[in-house]
């Protein structure tokens, strides 16, 4: 059966209908999966191994038989590891169905059908007696139903019916418990993902300074938590101002409330300076004693420990509702308050009326009053708090307004009006296109702007003269950013839209950006490729069904198509020197004939290739460019440094997925191919 999706093209802003398989949402879910990533977790299977052999010893020591309930099985590793640790049966929980299908399989052809049962449903469904699903209560509950957040995949209520209906009072459970851990820290660049600090410009007539409305700097933002590889943030990026603290635990063992609360902790700063940030991991207890446990600390908590690579799980950043300026030694509250599925954190300063001061507490989470957090992201924060990027623009700028400039500016969420006022344009118009006005107009009033620069909501193609008091535009701006860009190239729609405007443009009107470049570079990835790798077995467990599964669900799209990731937190060396491959000329209309390029590139170094990355640079100016993806290519190792605030586009070779072992190559052959009609760029790479 054939379905039809609605999409907007991000890059030609069309609304399309696709005819999409019954098996598209399923094949992208398995291709967009974290199970490769979870099973190449080496530390974690070990740990969870050890945790499960000790549980099922602990009940035969007690003369009872071992039954296992599983929840969120996956591939059934689990509870294959629990029938081979000796358990007398194992039921095992999986609501997705191709992967409870998937695990049938596997546990089949690892020779465990007689002691695991896969049931395809969810857990709250489940029903125990001798006509259910479930012969009788489990013993031994083991679950990995985590997230970096710990809660935010819905453990707590998971837990709280499991007690209730599905195991034993007293069960043992794998992991035995897990702990939160914070730190309080002091971090421009990472509070700049949350705030807007003030843009200083110099104008013909002095100095001016862009300051965020009052709205924007009280919104306490949005409760989501922002979830990173911290082992990637140098530590000059921040400053620690405490210890390493315990927040709260969870005993999984024992009934569990899933109900809001909240966890209260003193706190003593080693250091003064301003709070801004809780940093935040975990780590899980696989025995009561603690003795096997799986942590998530980052490098500066366990410096001599080695650390595990993963994806899956994470660490934490949490940004508290305002900035809090805090003296060394003296006393203070951190507060987590938590829901079902999310944690948000509060600090108070100690006050001598204890009782009344813990009545304060809001366990209420924080809600966005500016919009500004529903409209940027946080990389965009980071990005409109670029200080060198914006003097690109603003140097860019000058170079192109006159005195009597009548200037429209395309791009979402964007200080560019602002500044070509500023910088002198006769005339300022924003064309407003994926979302409402109302915190533009906030803006515009805190720096008095309101009469200054009009807000024009309309989609391009139906800009009318009235709309521009019947002026033609003389300098036509972006920068280009939309909401709706997920791949790099998805900024070119201000090329459509600039082809839409064009009977509003003046002949001679200049165009900034005046054109785009694609580039490329092939690279090893010090883990990053782990993602998209087979694993073959896993602690002596057959799982290729599942290597096949994602395999087939890549081969059905997704392994033809680039995938974005923020390559600041993946490190790679760079096999190959950067290519330019296909260039975009805003000063002209979209051609209607395809861009298509096909070359080699050389490898200079040695290393395994895994994949292509991609990135645009636009040029503003002839001689002003700003870089979405490699910033600097440094030491002759090759390693890279790249634009924090994008993603870049990853484009992993079949090798990878087929986990093939090839001799050294000595160039990479590539044919690229951009669609004019659809804005859809088809690539493909030979070794």
């Amino acid at each position: 059966m054939k379905t039809f999706c609605g999409r907007a093209n991000p890059t030609t802003g069309s609304m399309e209908w696709l005819e999409e398989g019954e098996d598209y949402d399923y094949h992208q879910e398995i291709a967009r999966s974290r199970y490769a990533d979870m099973l190449h977790d080496k530390d974690r299977n070990v740990k969870y191994y050890q945790g499960i052999r000790a549980a099922v010893s602990r009940v035969k020591e007690r003369g009872e038989k071992a039954i296992v309930l599983d929840i969120g099985t996956g591939t059934g590793l689990l509870s294959m590891m629990a029938a081979s640790a000796g358990a007398d049966f194992c039921y095992a929980i999986e609501v997705f169905k191709p992967m409870a299908n998937a695990a049938v399989k596997i546990v089949e052809k690892n020779g465990f059908s007689d002691k695991i049962k896969v049931i395809n449903k969810h857990s709250t469904e489940v029903t125990v007696g001798p006509d259910g699903d479930m012969q009788c209560r489990a013993n031994i509950l083991v679950t990995e139903l985590f997230d970096t957040e710990l809660i935010g995949e819905g453990a707590l209520p998971t837990y709280e019916h499991a007690h209730k209906y599905l195991v034993q009072e007293g069960c043992e459970a794998v992991p035995h418990r897990a702990t939160v851990y914070v730190q309080l820290v002091e971090s421009r660049r990472m509070w700049s993902w949350k705030k807007l600090f003030p843009v200083h410009v110099e104008a013909e007539d002095g100095k001016k300074i862009l300051v965020p409305p009052s709205e924007m700097e009280n919104c306490p933002g949005l409760p989501s938590v922002c979830d990173i590889q911290l082992n990637q943030m140098p530590s000059n990026d921040f400053s620690t101002l405490s210890d390493v603290v315990k927040m709260f635990s969870v005993d999984f063992s024992k009934p569990v409330q899933s109900a809001s609360t909240y966890y209260r902790v003193q706190l003593e700063p080693v250091k003064s300076g301003k709070a801004q940030i809780v940093l935040s991991w975990w780590d899980i207890d696989m025995d009561p004693s603690g003795m096997i446990n799986c942590t998530m600390a980052p490098y500066w908590v366990k410096p001599t420990s080695a650390l595990q690579w993963r994806d899956h799980w994470m660490q934490c950043v949490y940004f508290l509702p305002r900035e809090e300026p805090v003296l060394q030694g003296e006393k203070l509250y951190l507060t987590a308050c938590r829901d079902e599925y999310s944690v948000w954190y509060n600090l108070q300063k100690a006050r001598a009326d204890e009782e009344e001061h813990k009545a304060d507490v809001c366990v209420e989470s924080p809600v966005c009053r500016c919009r500004a957090h529903l409209l940027w992201n946080r990389p965009r924060f980071g990005e409109l708090n670029d200080q060198n990027r914006t003097r690109q623009y603003i140097k860019a700028l000058r170079k192109v307004l006159k005195t009597d400039s009548v200037c429209l500016c395309i791009s979402d969420g964007s200080l560019l009006p602002v500044l070509a006022h500023y910088l002198g344009a006769k005339q300022v118009q924003y064309l407003v296109l994926f979302f409402r006005s109302l915190h533009f107009s906030l803006f515009f009033k805190a720096n008095h702007l309101e009469d200054k620069i009009k807000i024009i909501e309309a989609r391009p193609e139906l800009l009318k003269p009235s709309h521009l008091e019947d002026k033609k535009i003389s300098v036509l701006v972006g920068e280009p950013f939309f909401t709706t860009s997920l791949l790099p190239w998805h900024n070119l729609y201000f090329w459509y839209a600039r082809t839409a405007v064009s009977t509003h443009l003046a002949s001679s009107v200049t165009v900034l950006p005046q054109s785009a470049s694609l580039h490329m570079m092939i690279v090893e990835f010090q883990d990053l490729w782990r993602i998209r790798s087979p694993c073959g077995t896993c602690e002596g467990f057959d799982v290729r069904t599942m290597d096949d599964m994602i395999k087939d669900s890549l081969n059905f799209r997704e392994s033809k198509e680039a995938e974005p990731h923020p390559l600041w937190e993946y490190p790679c060396k760079s096999l190959s020197e950067p290519q330019e491959v296909l260039t975009f000329d805003f000063t002209k209309t979209v051609p209607q004939h395809c861009l298509s390029t096909e070359g080699s590139v050389k490898l200079l170094r040695k290393g395994k290739s895994h994949g292509a990355v991609l990135w645009m640079e636009y040029h503003l100016t002839a001689d002003i460019s700003v870089s979405t993806g490699l910033m600097q290519l440094s030491n002759e190792k090759g390693n890279c440094e790249w634009n924090p605030h994008c993603k870049q586009a990853v484009y992993f070779f079949s090798s990878v997925i087929e986990s093939e072992i090839l001799s050294d190559p000595t160039a990479v052959t590539y044919a690229i191919n951009f669609d004019t009609k659809t804005g859809e760029i088809a690539m493909d790479f030979k070794l």
